[in-house]
């Protein structure tokens, strides 16, 4: 399902006087969070005025906060980009918890878990049996964001609990 709002990462850290924050990023890459202009904090919207990277960190300067102190009230709290400023190709893991996951058009489960690894994603799958799904072309044949689905193509050994 698709959500209104994106996880990007989390305020960590101040950095200077001018109110700067450090934001530990989610995504794939910090460079990504250069290519947004507004996020939302805590349920209130910002304009980003410069995203820049430093290691694995970026450094935002938000509008409107403008000291050390104002920054420092945002420490602990995530940083939200609009979903609607996102391709609409690109798919976030946590829009695909609770999707309805079909093979020959069999109703398997229910998508409850993306773990994260570094060849590939991989979904757990729960419903009567539970199934681990890497999340590659060969085994992921559709995936319909607005009906909340997923096709998906099954092998021996997917299901956990066989021997």
């Amino acid at each position: 399902m698709k959500l209104d709002y994106i996880e990007a990462g989390e305020i960590v850290n101040t950095h200077g006087v001018r109110g700067e924050v450090k934001v530990l990023c989610w995504l794939d890459a910090p460079e990504m969070l250069c290519e947004f202009d507004r996020c939302r904090i805590a349920g209130k919207d910002y304009k980003m005025e410069s995203v820049r990277v430093q290691k694995t960190c970026n450094l935002v300067k938000l509008n409107g906060v403008d000291t050390m102190e104002d920054a420092q009230k945002l420490r602990g709290k995530v940083l939200e980009l609009y979903r609607e400023d996102i391709d609409d190709e690109v798919i976030f893991a946590a829009e695909l918890v609770g999707m309805e996951v079909y093979s020959d058009d069999i109703h398997i489960g229910t998508i409850r878990e993306v773990l994260d690894y570094p060849g590939n994603a991989v979904y757990v799958v729960r419903g009567e049996h539970e199934y681990m799904i890497p999340a590659v072309k060969q085994f992921i044949l559709s995936t319909d964001m607005e009906n909340n689905t997923m096709q998906v193509r099954l092998i021996e050994g997917m299901r956990s609990d066989e021997n």
